[in-house]
């Protein structure tokens, strides 16, 4: 299926009444950007009727004569507390979608309780304390009552008055004034905060939390965002010609082999690339445009990989190594958790399973999480032979030769083991849950309680960095060739971060390599709209990674996300320029909502952009390939680059 822009719907009431601000601009499709159109007027023409067709009209009419209604009770100017409109979105994304108004004058609160307690506490209060046992509510007549927190993943339009929100459906509120606005959106961030933390939003618990060197995390408005205006002007513009059209192309569509679920994709920079199934691997070619079945295919035995190492559970992780003519497949212990005692290395030349090796340390076993090559290219060294592993609370280079430093024969009845060369196990809980590494080898690694930690290539003990934790757990994380750029996958949003930093000498760093210190900037959200994220459903956020680039000096393009049926592709140059409209009169963290939607028939498995070497010269992006269960497709993009 195609691919779909972000887009709001204006709030159209259904009355005849006017509205100077809800007049706005008119959407575009012709728009070459990522983008998340501000709110536009209909384009419907409506013709007057001579005669009043309703109640409601008449009513308008009487108000505009001021016959009927004195100022002190226009519902323009309502003489209620904390008065809103409330509207209701139908439709979906149906070319019949449109907003409804579900109340024309509403109360809204901050309440403090339980969410599945009718007892409510006071409502907000500037004062108010923290307590363990309740949180903060939104309520909204008797229609909305939600808890504050990510999931309602409000939207707010300074400009228009409004904020949308997810809850049980996708609501809007219009407020009267500016100054109420004002005040709902501080009111919000407040509630965000205790109900994320628990303590009551004040300065001296935004410090306890964040830290003084990220106190601009806490204060996006007064945080230091030069680090990305430098990092925008020193990217290089790009001299593609711009041609209009479809922005993205499906290409090629294959079908899974023999019946298998595709459970993975394993993507090479050079011939050929592999879907891992429940039953084997099917092994797909490389082209300019996309990847197609070679017809080689490499079976499990009985569908699972045999072993002794408990692990019979079809691999959840491939990794490419010696030039990608080997695979290490790493299997689950067990559905509930994703830990592995060892892996399976896949001789792809020969189509077999070649050894069955073991992670052991000190003499006794231990178990990992997750594998990664050394660095971003690793995959293509003929003579690669480690790879970094990571558990909870350990992160560790592992060494498939043995310590005389000869490779260790592995074909052989006994199941070899590997060696830990370097790393650390720490003893307090890190909780560790993802990592990935730069070009040069540097290790960033995301944790359960939300940090992010840069790690340099000469230690693995001491994080040269720590971002704090913006409440939810990293449950992936990427970073760029030139680690100037991370970013992580939450369930509701991506956090996108900017690792550069001016040393005492004026020299211009990364967080890989020193102490960031006090001048931090921001990090930048990357969200769905409210109509986007309620039809993902319960789905959540996973794998976001950067366009694939192995070679010094060239930059990534673009991002990409799974959720649920949606593929979703940020243009990365957009996402970086603090000027883009996007952010305009937003307040907390600049949250960007401009991208493109690929959207299949079925949940997606991953989404990847291919290697950099196959972009072709009318594209300035390789193909993306975005695979579900019993397909894989592959899109070019089209030098329609979507620029600002």
């Amino acid at each position: 299926m195609g691919a779909n822009a972000s887009r709001d719907l204006d709030l159209s009431d259904s009355e005849s009444e006017t509205e100077s601000q809800e007049t706005t601009r008119q959407e575009s499709d012709s728009e070459e950007t990522y983008c998340t159109p501000s709110s536009q007027p209909s384009d419907r023409k409506r013709d007057d009727p001579k005669t009043p067709s309703s109640i409601d009209e008449v009513e308008a009419r009487l108000k505009a004569l001021k016959l009927k209604y004195n100022n002190s009770n226009n519902s323009s100017n309502p003489n209620l507390k904390n008065a809103v409109k409330l509207y209701l979105h139908v439709g979906g994304h149906t070319a019949k979608s449109k907003w409804v108004v579900s109340e024309k004058l509403v109360s809204y609160s901050f309440v403090k309780a339980a969410l599945n307690d009718d007892e409510e506490d006071d409502e907000y209060d500037d004062g108010g304390r923290s307590d363990s046992n309740s949180c903060w509510l939104l309520k909204i007549g008797s229609k909305v009552r939600a808890r504050v927190d990510e999931n309602l993943q409000l939207k707010a339009f300074k400009e228009q008055r409004r904020a949308d929100f997810v809850a049980n459906g996708v609501w809007a509120i219009r407020f009267f004034s500016g100054e109420e606005w004002d005040r709902f959106t501080k009111m919000y961030q407040d509630c965000l905060f205790e109900n994320t933390y628990g303590y009551e939003a004040n300065d001296a618990n935004k410090l306890k939390v964040y830290g003084k060197d990220f106190i601009g995390w806490a204060n996006p408005e007064a945080a230091d965002d030069s680090m990305w205006e430098d990092a925008e002007m020193k990217t290089p513009p790009s001299k593609t010609r711009i041609r209009r059209g479809n922005d993205l192309t499906e290409e090629f569509e294959e079908a899974a082999a023999n019946g298998g679920a595709i459970q993975s994709l394993a993507l090479g920079a050079l011939d050929n690339s592999f879907l891992v199934s429940d039953s084997g691997i099917q092994v797909v070619r490389n082209y300019s445009h996309g990847i197609q079945g070679k017809g080689m295919y490499v079976n499990f035995e009985d569908g699972k990989l045999s072993g002794r190492q408990g692990a019979n559970a079809t691999p959840r992780k491939a990794l490419l190594m010696r030039a990608e003519t080997n695979m290490l497949l790493m299997s689950p212990m067990n559905d509930a958790k994703p830990h592995s005692k060892g892996l399976h290395q896949l001789d792809i030349e020969t189509g077999r399973i070649v050894s069955e090796w073991k992670f052991e340390k000190d003499g006794a076993d231990i178990s990992m999480r997750d594998i990664t090559n050394d660095n971003k290219g690793a995959q293509m060294d003929p003579s690669g032979s480690t790879f970094l592993g990571l558990d909870d609370n350990r992160l560790c280079r592992w060494d498939m030769r043995d310590r005389r430093g000869m490779v260790q024969d592995i074909v052989n009845e006994n199941t070899p083991v590997l060696n830990w060369t370097q790393g650390h196990q720490f003893s307090r809980g890190t909780n560790f849950q993802c990592f990935a590494t730069t070009g040069d080898g540097s290790i960033v690694v995301g944790s359960l309680d939300g940090k992010i930690r840069l790690y340099s290539i000469s230690s693995m003990r001491q994080a040269k960095t720590a971002f704090p934790g913006l409440g939810s757990p990293i449950t992936h994380v990427d970073v760029t060739f030139d680690g100037k750029w991370i970013l992580g996958t939450t369930d509701t949003y991506l956090v996108l971060i900017c690792s550069l930093f001016t040393d005492k000498d004026g020299k211009t760093k990364t967080g890989f390599s020193g102490r960031m210190g006090h001048r931090i900037s921001a990090p930048r959200l990357l969200k769905l709209n409210p109509v986007d994220s309620h039809m993902a459903g319960a789905s959540k956020f996973r794998n976001a990674q950067f366009s694939w680039v192995t070679e010094e000096g060239k930059q990534e393009r673009h991002l990409v996300a799974t959720v649920g049926k949606f593929s979703v592709i940020w243009n990365f140059q957009q996402v970086k320029d603090g000027s883009h409209e996007c952010y305009q009169n937003q307040v907390g963290l600049k949250s960007c909502y401009c991208y493109k939607v690929v959207l299949k028939d079925d949940s997606i498995v991953d989404s990847r952009f291919m290697h950099d070497k196959f972009a072709v010269s009318d594209s300035p992006e390789a193909p993306l390939v975005v695979a579900t269960p019993m397909r894989v497709s592959s899109f070019s993009i089209s030098s329609r680059r979507l620029q600002l």
